[in-house]
Parts: C-alpha cells; sequence; structure tokens
C-alpha cells in the first residue's frame, strides 16, 4: 500500500458571499453531481497505482460510473437552471465556490485505507439516498436515483468487503483502516444536514428523510465497522461549508488538475 500522506492543515479557501438561491432545484441537482464528479476524480487518481491489476481495474471502472452519474445529474442541472450551461461547462468551468459537494468526497487519497474507508462511507449514504429519491416526485431525478442505485449497490459491496479485510487483516492494516475512519469521521454529518434548497425541493416533490437517512447509515457502518474489529468514532465533532461553497484546500487542487484540459481548450470538442 502506499504511505500515508502527511496531514495538511484543513482549512477552509475563502468563504463566498451568501445569497439567496434562486434556482433550489438546479443547486440541488448540483450537489448531487458535484459529489460524484469529485469522488470520481478522486477515484480515478488511482488509476495505474493500484495495490493489484484486479484493483486498479475495479477502481477504473467505479470511478466511470461516478463520472457518468454526475453527468447525467449536472447535464439536468443545466437544463432546470435555463443558462445555457452543459454537464461539461458546470463541470470545467465553475471555480471552487461555486461547487456544492461534500467536504468529505474532497479529501485526498492518501493510502488504499484511506480511500477505501472514504469510499465506504460515501457509498453507504449515496445507496440509502438513491434509494429515497428512486420514489421521488421529480420524474428525470427518479429515472437517474433508479439507474445510479443499481450501480451504487455493487460500489458498496466492495467498498464494505475491503473495510472488512483492512480492519480484520493484519496489525498494520488495521491501524491504518482506524486511523482512517478516525481523519474522516467529522466529514460525515454533513451529509445529513438539511437547509433551505432541501426544503424548497421537497415543496417539489423530492423528498428525503434525513433522519431516517442518518439513522439507516449508521445502522449500516456499524455492522461492517464491527465485522472489521474497528471501533465507531464517537466524536460529535462536524465539518460543513461544502454545500455552500466554503471547502478546504483540497478542492481547488483538484480542479486545477480536473479542469486543466478544458480550460487551456475552451470550446473544443472530441
Amino acid at each position: 500500500m502506499a504511505e500515508v500522506i502527511n496531514k495538511a492543515p484543513d482549512v477552509p479557501i475563502a468563504a463566498p458571499r451568501k445569497v439567496p438561491v434562486a434556482n433550489p432545484l438546479a443547486d440541488y441537482l448540483q450537489r448531487l453531481g458535484d459529489d460524484r464528479l469529485i469522488l470520481g476524480h478522486r477515484v480515478s487518481e488511482w488509476c495505474g497505482h493500484g495495490p493489484i491489476l484486479e484493483e486498479d481495474i475495479a477502481m477504473a471502472n467505479i470511478a466511470l460510473d461516478l463520472i457518468g452519474h454526475a453527468s447525467s445529474l449536472l447535464a439536468l442541472a443545466g437544463e432546470v437552471e435555463g443558462e445555457g450551461r452543459s454537464d461539461d461547462t458546470l463541470a470545467y468551468f465553475r471555480d471552487a465556490v461555486h461547487f456544492r459537494n461534500a467536504l468529505l468526497v474532497e479529501q485526498p487519497n492518501g493510502d488504499f485505507a484511506m480511500t477505501m474507508m472514504r469510499q465506504f462511507l460515501f457509498d453507504t449514504y449515496s445507496v440509502l439516498l438513491w434509494d429515497q429519491l428512486s420514489r421521488c416526485g421529480h420524474e428525470g431525478l427518479a429515472a437517474i436515483a433508479t439507474k445510479s442505485l443499481k450501480e451504487d449497490k455493487y460500489h458498496l459491496r466492495h467498498s464494505s468487503e475491503w473495510v472488512v479485510r483492512l480492519g480484520d487483516g493484519t496489525e498494520e492494516s488495521h491501524q491504518r483502516a482506524q486511523h482512517a475512519l478516525e481523519e474522516l469521521w467529522r466529514f460525515t454529518g454533513e451529509l445529513f444536514d438539511r437547509d433551505d434548497v432541501d426544503a424548497a425541493v421537497a415543496a417539489q416533490g423530492i423528498v428525503v428523510d434525513h433522519e431516517a437517512l442518518r439513522a439507516l447509515w449508521t445502522t449500516m457502518v456499524r455492522d461492517v465497522l464491527q465485522r472489521a474489529t474497528l471501533t465507531m468514532p464517537t466524536s460529535t465533532a462536524v465539518r460543513r461549508g461544502g454545500r455552500t461553497g466554503f471547502h478546504t484546500e483540497h478542492l481547488g487542487h483538484l480542479l486545477a488538475t480536473m479542469q486543466s484540459v478544458a480550460r487551456a481548450h475552451p470550446g473544443a470538442s472530441w
């Protein structure tokens, strides 16, 4: 496995001026899309660097799934927004303060245990969220959720099996998995926040029971961690801000790489 990275200062970049959300549905769809776009890019960074060939291929496929989900969501967001922005425009020509992803997905890969733990924590949330959204009142979003749910179930099976394998493996793999869990835990609470955007889209038939979601997520996570012989953190500290464009420095570095080709050749197509 790769060496654990040095812990970088976890300082958010400058917060944007808070303004009323003009189109809550577009903002909500961007949140969903940005989560998967950023995580998909993070996972893609393992391409060619996986610990074994089979895992290298698996990670590449997971990244492709996530970016495919993001493309569908951002295309729908652009359509709802009505300003002529495509999924490519939203992905490659927004600055960090305009991204709405949760802080969890922008965290660096670190070692393989850190990557798998981040994936597991998000996969569990994503499967439960898609399950609720597949029955929502917005036809387009419900269709995306139904398709994405099938693929995310495979992602969850993959990541949860790795968490158990690492946690209940060697002394070193156990320590790395426990360290990853403790480092990432503070970013999980943001996934279940409910704000004015959630309230606004609920009026449009997109209703998510955040408390039920959190309860199910906690139960599923606890079950896997117990099988992995890992200790669930008890800290209630929460780092948040991603949903309003207040990110850690890691997102800026990620976007500089992810957007470099598109910004170097604006208007190009292939």
